[in-house]
């Protein structure tokens, strides 16, 4: 009991005690207050009273009044509204509202004709109506039941008083309808006299159309109101409480600031009761949906990482999507892109556009059949067909050809499923391979000056077409197809190794699929990819290969979509830990053939039309290294060869491999050989060759494996 004790709310506190009664008492007892024995016991009970130590004093200040208002500051909304100190967000509302009442004016104002027309149709029914009225007032209608009443019985006095006081109500009534009736018939009767025709029609137009109003019918208005079935009622604190205790959800919720709008819609922050985490509101936003009675794609429950776990913030859209006007992307009908910017991907449910840093990266797209995985890739292969600068491989291999379009601006392009098309896709990961040591080779030997930000392939460097550094974008959808072939493995290997480094040295992987399991798409793959954007997907295990593993606990769960009213929605990963709601924008397949078209004219008129879209024949070059490639193009009796010389032999041979060094200067030409050549432990030195060229960079035969020796022309004596 020595030991100091710490309490909530009391500065003393009584604690019971038993102890035996021949037990020592304990000096440091403050108090004892013996209390009478339970009979036939040898326990005795005592009451000690120790000193508390109080542990939340209301009156203790978290942090001063400085604190606080410096917090209050920090969350403070801004004393003019954004849009109003946004000159092109100004621009945009002030657009918006003169169209607006522009269009309603116009619309009405060739309806006139038509209202008055209606007001006339209906001035009969108000004259009858009206004059019914009159009668009823004047006659004293509503208290004839009373008189009734009264005559029916035997009080004769009650009876005469009762009459008396109508007759003197109806007789005012008379009188006053004289006193209007009158002058109203005579000034009818002179405006017929003396005004002139159009005045007189004009005066007829306005008391048709006054007789018309009071001859209305409710049900079918003059001016019928336009009703938007597709705009949903304003968001209100009842109604999401009753949402949210109606999915299982239990207590009362606290909003922590007040329901407002956000763009097309309202957002409501909150806090949920209890131990509820959002993430159970996000999993369950379908019956969310169901118990606000509006559509699925209009509510968007999310948490707010930057709170705590039962922090929710909920936004409603105020249009439909489904029946809403189709966002545009912003490429559709005119500009190009740079992939090193990052790139228009689709919109947010707010209907922000989302972009996507897609250079030094690799992308992973995976979803259900029918999810909108088409839409995501073909806006990514657009996208790169839109920049001039990039080389575009594409292996379409679901052969349904939904990527044709790009066709006529691809470097390389492949459309099916078979056999040799999962042979060519593999050879194409081959060749990147190679592409990538030449590159890896090339930027090594290049003075540092170049890389101010590290040794990878930036936009000054794409720039300079003679060193062969622009973009190149690889794109395999449905690479399961790949995976699963009997080339799978090897595929597997090499795009491993590729996807690890190739991004550095300018060279992007795109893969999607519909099958995201482990033996679909290699877990390189998926442990690689910085860019991720999963579909609706049916549980956790296909939500985690494409988002990364944890992410379903997280909370980024591609679950919630349904792909038959969100097509194209999905968790987007960039590279973080987090993800956003995203739809890929929609592109229609004869827009996507008119953006192919205006791709093709940049490129031609910058002349960076290679491969197969500039007639071309890719052929791979057979399995082997440079060094394999060089004894092969080795000129019979040469025991050395200049660096320049051998880059003619091996374009010659192998121009979609070397033909890029023939564009480049002679001294960048020699620096890139040199370092391919490096690679494979051929070191070039200063060569001198009597009767070509003098002394230069090259190598001698005797550098070559094997000990390659040069043949004797001289016939043996």
């Amino acid at each position: 009991m020595s030991d100091p004790q710490s309490f909530s709310r009391a500065d003393l506190h009584k604690v019971v005690v038993p102890i035996r009664k021949d037990q020592p008492l304990d000096d440091e007892v403050l108090e004892l207050a013996e209390v009478e024995d339970p009979p036939g016991s040898d326990v005795q009970l005592y009451e000690e009273v120790i000193e508390g130590v109080l542990v939340d004093d209301p009156n203790a200040a978290a942090g001063g009044w400085m604190a606080d208002r410096r917090a209050h500051l920090a969350e403070a909304p801004a004393v003019i509204a954004p849009y109003l100190r946004n000159r092109a967000d100004l621009a945009a509302a002030s657009k918006f509202v003169i169209r607006y009442y522009t269009h309603r004016a116009t619309f009405h104002g060739v309806r006139v004709p038509l209202y008055w027309g209606r007001l006339a149709t209906q001035s009969p029914r108000g004259v009858a109506r009206l004059s019914r009225r009159w009668g009823r007032w004047v006659t004293d209608a509503e208290a004839r039941p009373v008189v009734a009443h009264v005559a029916g019985g035997k009080d004769g006095d009650a009876w005469t008083r009762v009459a008396n006081l109508q007759s003197q109500r109806t007789g005012k009534r008379w009188k006053k309808t004289g006193y209007v009736g009158v002058p109203a018939a005579l000034l009818i009767t002179l405006a017929a006299v003396f005004l002139p025709g159009w005045q007189l029609a004009v005066v007829g137009v306005v008391v048709a159309s006054l007789l018309g109003l009071a001859g209305g019918n409710a049900d079918r208005p003059v001016v019928k109101r336009y009703v938007s079935v597709h705009l949903q009622r304003a968001l209100d604190s009842p109604e999401v409480q009753a949402a949210i205790e109606a999915i299982g959800i239990k207590g009362a919720i606290r909003f922590v600031s007040p329901i407002q709008t956000d763009g097309p819609g309202w957002r409501a922050e909150l806090d949920l009761p209890g131990a509820y985490e959002a993430d159970e509101v996000m999993e369950k936003r379908s019956a969310l949906a169901a118990a606000m009675r509006r559509p699925l794609s209009t509510v968007w429950p999310e948490p707010d990482r930057d709170a705590h776990p039962g922090r929710l913030v909920l936004w409603v859209a105020r249009e439909d999507p489904a029946k809403a006007k189709r966002r545009l992307w912003p490429l559709l009908y005119s500009g190009q892109a740079d992939l090193f910017d990052p790139i228009p991907f689709g919109f947010d449910p707010r209907g922000r556009l989302v972009t996507v840093p897609l250079m030094s990266a690799n992308m992973l797209i995976g979803g259900i059949m029918g999810s909108g995985k088409t839409s995501a890739i073909l806006t990514i292969a657009l996208t790169g067909a839109l920049d001039p600068a990039a080389e575009l491989w594409i292996y379409e291999l679901k052969g349904s050809g939904d990527l044709d379009a790009i066709k006529p601006v691809c470097h390389r392009y492949v459309s099916g499923d078979d056999d040799e098309d999962c042979k060519a896709a593999l050879d194409s990961l081959k060749a990147l391979e190679r592409e990538m040591k030449r590159r890896k080779a090339l930027i090594k030997d290049m003075d540092r000056k170049h890389f101010p930000n590290g040794r990878k392939v930036s936009k000054e460097l794409a720039a300079m077409r003679d060193l062969g550094l622009h973009p190149l974008l690889a794109v395999y959808d449905e690479c399961h197809t790949l995976f699963e072939s009997e080339y799978g493995k090897e595929a597997a290997e090499v795009a491993g190794r590729l996807i690890r480094k190739a991004r550095a040295y300018g060279i992007l992987l795109v893969f999607t699929t519909q099958r995201p399991d482990a033996k679909s798409i290699p877990r390189v793959i998926t442990d690689n990819a910085l860019i991720r954007f999963c579909l609706a997907v049916t549980g956790h295990i296909p939500n985690d290969l494409i988002m990364g593993t944890g992410a379903y606990k997280r909370g980024i769960r591609a679950t919630i979509f349904n792909p038959q009213t969100e097509p194209g929605a999905g968790q987007l990963g960039t590279g973080g830990l987090g993800a956003q709601v995203a739809r890929a924008a929609f592109i229609k397949q004869e827009e996507a053939y008119d953006i192919a078209a205006r791709a093709l004219a940049l490129r031609t008129a910058q002349g960076t039309l290679t491969g197969e879209a500039a007639g071309e024949v890719i052929v791979d070059v057979e399995e082997s290294n440079i060094v394999d490639q060089v004894l092969v193009i080795w000129e019979d009796g040469a025991e050395a060869m200049h660096s320049h010389r051998l880059i003619e032999l091996l374009a010659e041979r192998w121009p979609t491999v070397y033909g890029n060094l023939l564009t480049m200067e002679k001294a960048a030409a020699s620096t890139a050989i040199s370092g391919m050549l490096k690679a494979a432990k051929i070191s070039t030195k200063a060569v001198n060759i009597r009767g070509c060229c003098g002394s230069a960079r090259g190598i001698h035969a005797s550098d070559l494996p094997a000990a390659y020796e040069p043949e004797d022309d001289e016939e043996d004596v």
